[in-house]
């Protein structure tokens, strides 16, 4: 069986409207956040985000998080249980007024590097900024992709960071008065091409996964997504780079290779492209990949990943919010989550808490 992570209790300083916030809802599967809209729970929500490696689940930059007035740093202080049978862990991760843009990550007192944070925790997360997902730019759709990439190879984000890096160099290259080096486009292209098929890869390989169990599901509360990774094969990609090089330095941008590429997702029930489905039942497929991958997370990686889900059950009726408590019930873990409507979940069983005004208290 995976093993699920429990986040024990948590502390907020200097972060976003909380000054000093604190919320514990020890070993409990649900923890369930109320309150007014800009009372601080998606704060609370992001900040349970940043004890996974990335930039959190609205992706601001470190230097947005910190309090008005709170001396430019904040800190996140975490007690973390990632296995029921070994003691649970403190975690701090925190920036400093002199450096706002560099996280800095502490286990149990001493300095670690945040790539660690891998070994002890994975999260999925759900936004009202994703109910959008389907009818948004192919942009947003590659950023959710490579989130779920991310949660099954934690070396994504590396790859990602290279090949972009080496995109940029060539199209300054390109772009410049005077021409190219060759041998240089040459070696950032090779570059782009290492990096890229792995991401193309990576991508590729978690979709057919997911595919493969998004169909094998049978679930009569939500509809069946199908996906599929549009533009997949990125194999001979420095070649390719080679041969549109002109076109590039036209166009200023890299116009080919694994940064155009885009998640394509259908309501398999009615054959139709998922951005044609109605409000509802956009919300209700997103959450069936989510429910799909958090099971294939668990399975792979032997780690029930904790789940933070942002005003979720906005537009889902009410068999639909009774069939997300129970498919969150059975992976086991913890879910985190948040409204401003109290009644939508009544009868589930959480530790609860109301939020207002960056302050946090049990209910």
């Amino acid at each position: 069986m995976a093993t699920p992570v429990h986040l024990l209790a948590l502390e907020l300083n200097a972060f976003r409207n909380h000054r000093a916030s604190r919320v514990a809802p020890g070993l409990a599967p649900f923890v369930l956040l109320t309150g007014p809209n800009g009372a601080g729970k998606t704060n609370v929500l992001e900040a349970v985000s940043l004890l996974v490696v990335g930039r959190g689940l609205r992706g601001n930059p470190l230097s947005q998080m910190a309090s008005a007035g709170g001396g430019g740093g904040f800190a996140v202080l975490a007690e973390l249980q990632p296995d029921p049978g070994l003691p649970a862990i403190r975690v701090l991760t925190s920036t400093k007024a002199d450096a706002p843009e560099r996280r800095q990550l502490k286990i149990n007192g001493a300095a670690a590097a945040l790539s660690v944070l891998s070994d002890w925790s994975s999260q999925l997360w759900l936004t009202p900024a994703m109910d959008r997902l389907f009818s948004d730019a192919a942009s947003a759709r590659r950023r959710f992709l490579d989130r779920l990439v991310l949660a099954l190879s934690p070396g994504h984000a590396g790859h990602a960071t290279r090949y972009e890096a080496a995109m940029r160099a060539r199209t300054r290259l390109l772009t410049a008065e005077a021409p190219a080096d060759p041998a240089w486009l040459s070696a950032l292209e090779a570059q782009m091409a290492e990096h890229g098929e792995a991401l193309a890869e990576a991508r590729a390989g978690t979709v057919a996964a997911l595919e493969k169990l998004l169909a094998t599901t049978a679930d009569a509360a939500f509809p069946r997504p199908s996906i599929a990774l549009s533009d997949a094969g990125q194999e001979g990609l420095a070649a390719r780079l080679r041969t549109v090089r002109a076109a590039d330095r036209a166009a200023g941008r890299a116009t080919t290779g694994p940064h155009r590429q885009d998640l394509v997702v259908t309501h398999a029930d009615k054959d139709m492209p998922a951005a044609q489905a109605s409000t509802g039942e956009q919300k209700a497929l997103l959450v069936s990949i989510l429910l799909a991958h958090a099971g294939l997370v668990s399975e792979r990686t032997g780690r029930v990943p904790l789940m933070l889900l942002d005003e979720a059950v906005a537009h889902l009726d009410p068999d639909r919010r009774r069939a997300l408590f129970a498919r969150l019930a059975g992976l086991g873990g913890q879910a985190w989550l948040t409204g401003t409507d109290a009644a939508l979940f009544e009868g589930l069983e959480a530790a609860r808490f109301d939020v207002r005004d960056g302050t946090i208290l049990p209910v």
